[in-house]
């Protein structure tokens, strides 16, 4: 029998309230810039949209939604579950809120935690202390209720739990995700300039790219452009290899779980060879894309070509182009970049007439160099890094002249 808990309530525990926000159930985190794209994931996963935020979407979702937007979202970097939210005055006052949450309703004790926290204009004076107290409240609410508490595994737990502070407010999440979204559980290396997997879809579906049309990365580093193209060609569910914390609640419906990924994977189209090209100059590097390729099933399925960028020609007579080229981050690299993205333009406009050509940089000088007009500007996040994907639409003609004066990007 579970024992009576041995808690008193105090007027001054300050309880968890309606915020004055339309009401959500679930939070969406993903790349700034990738709002639009993710709302439509989630309106199509079954969820209600209530309104697009900096860097995610606020929603409503039962369990079905919630699981289908953890397994299809292309986008999403977590999927949160909101379970509290309060005002709070001082430092103690969260504490009080987080032991008031029924945290043994949620996850058997035998489960390992973790908790994270977020703040915007917080006055708080250590995150790492109200990380710690919130933790001490969980443990001690399982205490008072199986005389237990549940162990903290800071790298991987079971249960990740999250807390985001305003300045007068604060709102637990259980995270549903566990790993991050974009961990697809199939790409077995990185390269060091490896964009994540939700934003390399994110430029393929802003770039408008339609699967069944030859897409070329030239600089494909570890391949992730690639596999994500393969996926959307495929109609594959970019979650389909991999576990969830969702997997280890109390309110688990596993029966439910099993239709939903039998669902997904009916409306998968069958492997085939793709017009889907990949290149890289640097041999090792390329050995990575292959390594990737082939954990994920594509071994066969898309073409791999050991090339500098500049010697490649295009392989076939239309496509799209959707790269991520180096852009200086370290002292002396943009001096031998500028001499580079010249070229890179007069490559594209020798090499792809008839193409689209689409290109993103954190670097706001560069892409004047290369010399063509861009179409589009889309400003995009690429972690901390705010920067730029660019539209080129490439005719045959004489280049435009190159001149220091062009307009910023």
């Amino acid at each position: 029998m579970k024992p009576e808990s041995r808690r008193t309530k105090t007027p001054h525990s300050v309880r968890p309230e309606r915020e004055a926000l339309p009401p959500a159930s679930h939070f969406a985190t993903c790349p700034r810039g990738l709002e639009a794209l993710l709302e439509t994931e989630l309106a199509a996963a079954g969820a209600q949209v209530v309104r697009q935020v900096p860097a995610g979407v606020l929603f409503m979702a039962d369990a079905a939604a919630e699981m289908r937007a953890n397994l299809t979202s292309r986008i999403a970097t977590r999927i949160l579950r909101k379970v509290g939210f309060t005002r709070y005055r001082k430092e103690e006052h969260i504490y009080r809120a987080a032991l008031d949450l029924p945290w043994p309703e949620w996850f058997d004790v035998k489960k390992t935690i973790a908790v994270k926290v977020g703040a915007q204009n917080a006055p708080l004076k250590s995150l790492n202390f109200i990380t710690l107290k919130i933790k001490d409240a969980i443990c001690d609410r399982f205490r008072e209720e199986t005389r237990e508490r549940p162990s903290v595994d800071p790298s991987a737990p079971d249960v990740p739990v999250y807390a985001f502070f305003t300045p007068d407010a604060v709102t637990f999440y259980l995270d549903t995700s566990g790993e991050p979204l974009f961990k697809r559980g199939f790409k077995r290396e990185a390269s060091a300039a490896s964009i994540k997997e939700n934003l390399a879809a994110g430029l393929l579906m802003l770039s408008g790219w339609e699967p069944g049309t030859p897409l070329l990365d030239p600089m494909c580093g570890a391949g992730t452009l690639l596999l994500e193209a393969a996926d959307m060609a495929l109609n594959r569910a970019p979650g389909r290899g991999r576990h969830f914390a969702f997997e280890h609640y109390r309110d688990f419906d596993a029966a439910l779980w099993k239709r939903i990924k039998v669902e997904a994977q009916a409306q998968e189209k069958p492997l085939t060879h793709l017009p889907i090209f990949g290149a890289d100059q640097d041999r090792w590097v390329l050995d990575k894309a292959r390594n990737n390729l082939a954990g994920a099933g594509y071994a066969d399925a898309i073409e791999l070509k050991v090339s500098d960028v500049l010697d490649l020609k295009a392989p076939t007579p239309a496509g799209t182009i959707v790269t991520n080229p180096p852009y200086g981050e370290r002292l002396g690299e943009a001096e031998d970049l500028a001499d580079w993205y010249p070229r890179l333009g007069d490559w594209l406009k020798q090499n792809f007439a008839g193409w689209e050509a689409w290109i993103i940089s954190g670097d706001p000088l560069l892409p004047k160099l290369i010399g063509l007009k861009a179409s589009r500007r889309i400003p995009l996040f690429n972690g901390p890094i705010e920067t730029r994907f660019m539209q080129y639409k490439l005719i045959a003609g004489p280049m435009r002249p190159k001149k220091a004066s062009d307009s910023a990007v």
